[in-house]
């Protein structure tokens, strides 16, 4: 294959033009003869050989943008989403990666002003949804280098491979934007076409003696059962979990590149929390006869990928978690051997909630595994002389926090293996003897958690203490606190709405004119000024007149009789306020995700 022509480069930097029929997309960072107008009443798009002149009446507003997300279809409206500012991470593998800092989103649906009424309502409601994705947090990509796949993979797929548009070669699997760009796609604009990963992207350089090493973490969100914490959980019949996430650890020095990967991922079978108010709902088993079907198809879409596969379960071994924990075991063993093996950690009963340096005992067990399978490394010829032949795949319940502390510690097991390797450390030199470089990895690790926690939970990751600063402190454990109070909080009132956007973006709730239109039933009674903060203060105002009769209760017989009725009234409150949980949580408004 002939080598890239200048024209398949992606178009960096351009100008939006919105003229009132139309918006234009002016590419300004390279000589181009065309142009992109895109239809303001029904999404339409076309190339122009020129700019429409502006009417001297109404001059177009005029915005700088730096990619084209993509476009969406709701109902009669189409959404271009375009990239209004960006940040410079670092780089990966040699290549510039940006942050999105800011998302916007244009609409095009004019033509539903000819609509009926419902149909309006509708769009309207959708169009709403569609807006909170502009604050998508954890979205980067780059112009020149392929970020879906690991530098394993990058370096397997040959030459031929990554002389195609990046669009071809990105992995549908960690690609953020990939049914938004169906529609660029039918048209053949590959120049616009621009990859989006969400997750992680963190970096650092920190001198070791004469040497300059650069540490790179990038973490890439799957989008096949994506989502919000309570709303996502377990594997769909597929096989695909939620918050399953792909870290990989890359090493740059002395003209070495070595790189490692881990994975997390939610209990490969289907089972579920639905948010009902109490602040941990019950674990609820779906088909439990499932489960082994379900894991099987998990494991071997691992296998396919990563070679062979450790299974490492941190959840408790009782209550809730055992049940489930339990169920994973039983559904893993017709097909652990010699490339897939599990393993139990009970994460809270040996390490408790300060002692995280008893992952030591971890680390004993899963040695052997690591040193066999390995790490990818390239010589200072770019020649491969090293290859990760399996991966940890790690999980507890929401995999994030205890998760994210046991991946650190792994990880810097295995950078202090190829820091050995390529003669940076002698034999027994270490990370924690070099305090600088400690705590620049320590803070890489902490970020990283605390990005894809932000991403599920919407809060930074609990015991990020720990692998921040390297023991527990009492700021972390209260902040810890006010962390989950928050997930709580986000979990019932929030996250239904945001689950329903995230469904929309990734194509898994399609809308169609077809569907059921019919709207919802107005709500009556009590229903029409239910809301939290009117439950709460009824709550508080109970407990608040309760403790003030039961201070006087020994002088006056009658405040105990008002001290029983406030509280027994803040407890029929809290009772019904369960009850009718569903009336006060953002439950989605869309109907069950597709496939």
């Amino acid at each position: 294959m002939e080598k890239v022509e200048s024209a398949q480069k992606l178009y960096t930097r351009m100008r939006l033009w919105e003229f009132p029929d139309k918006y234009v997309i002016e590419p300004t960072d390279s000589i181009c003869n065309t142009f992109l107008a895109v239809s303001r009443a029904d999404g339409s798009m076309k190339l122009l050989d020129e700019l429409p002149r502006c009417n001297s009446v109404r001059t177009p507003k005029i915005h700088t943008i730096f990619g084209v997300v993509g476009m969406l279809k709701v109902l009669s409206g189409t959404y271009l989403f375009v990239i209004m500012e960006r940040e410079c991470l670092g780089s990966y593998l040699g290549h510039p990666v940006f942050k999105v800092s800011s998302m916007k989103i244009f609409p095009c649906h004019r033509s539903v002003n000819s609509s009926p009424s419902n149909q309006k309502k509708m769009e309207a409601e959708f169009s709403a949804l569609l807006n909170t994705s502009e604050g998508t947090s954890g979205l980067f990509f780059s112009y020149d280098v392929n970020l879906t796949l690991s530098a394993q993979r990058l370096n397997n797929s040959g030459d031929e491979s990554r002389l195609l548009p990046l669009w071809i070669q990105a992995d549908p699997k960690y690609l953020w934007n990939n049914y938004m760009m169906e529609m660029l796609i039918d048209n053949k604009l590959d120049q616009y076409l621009l990859p989006i990963v969400q997750g992680s992207f963190q970096h650092f350089e920190a001198a070791i003696g004469k040497d300059i090493i650069n540490v790179t973490l990038i973490a890439r969100r799957c989008t096949r059962r994506t989502g919000t914490r309570m709303w996502r959980r377990g594997a769909d019949p597929d096989g695909y979990v939620a918050n399953f996430v792909e870290t990989e650890q890359v090493l740059q020095l002395k003209g070495f590149t070595a790189s490692f990967v881990q994975v997390r991922g939610s209990i490969p079978f289907l089972w579920e929390q639905i948010v009902d108010l109490t602040y941990k709902p019950k674990f609820e088993i779906v088909k439990p006869e499932e489960a082994p079907r379900v894991a099987e198809r998990h494991f071997l879409d691992l296998r396919k990928r990563y070679g062979s596969v450790l299974a490492v379960d941190l959840v408790n071994k009782h209550g809730g978690e055992g049940r489930l924990s339990e169920l994973y075991g039983n559904a893993v063993q017709h097909i652990v051997g010699d490339d897939l093996r599990y393993l139990h950690f009970d994460f809270h009963r040996i390490c408790g909630h300060i002692h995280f340096e008893r992952l030591s005992i971890l680390y004993d067990q899963i040695a052997d595994f690591l040193l066999k399978n390995g790490y990818f490394l390239l010589n200072e010829n770019g020649e491969k002389v090293e290859e990760q032949h399996g991966v940890v795949r790690i999980n507890c319940i929401d995999c994030l926090d205890r998760t994210n502390v046991t991946q650190s510690m792994i990880a810097r097991k295995m950078l202090e293996c190829q820091l050995r390797r390529v003669g940076a450390f002698d034999a027994k030199g270490t990370i924690s003897s070099h305090p600088k470089f400690d705590e620049n990895f320590k803070i890489l690790w902490a970020n990283h958690g605390d990005d894809i926690s932000i991403q599920y939970s919407g809060t930074p990751a609990l015991k990020g203490d720990f692998v921040r600063c390297g023991r527990r402190t009492k700021q972390g454990i209260l902040k810890d606190g006010w962390n989950s109070l928050v997930r709580y909080y986000l979990n019932n009132f929030h996250d239904g709405k945001k689950q329903d956007a995230i469904d929309l973006l990734h194509g898994h709730f399609i809308v169609s004119v077809g569907r059921d239109m019919t709207p919802q039933p107005q709500k009556a009674g009590i229903e029409t000024v239910a809301s939290l903060p009117l439950a709460l203060l009824l709550v508080l105002a109970g407990f608040f007149f309760a403790i003030m009769s039961l201070r006087q209760v020994r002088f006056d017989v009658r405040h105990l009789f008002f001290s029983f009725m406030w509280a027994s009234l803040s407890v029929a409150t809290g009772a019904y306020v369960k009850a009718n949980g569903r009336m006060f949580c953002n439950r989605p408004r869309l109907n069950k995700p597709q496939g």
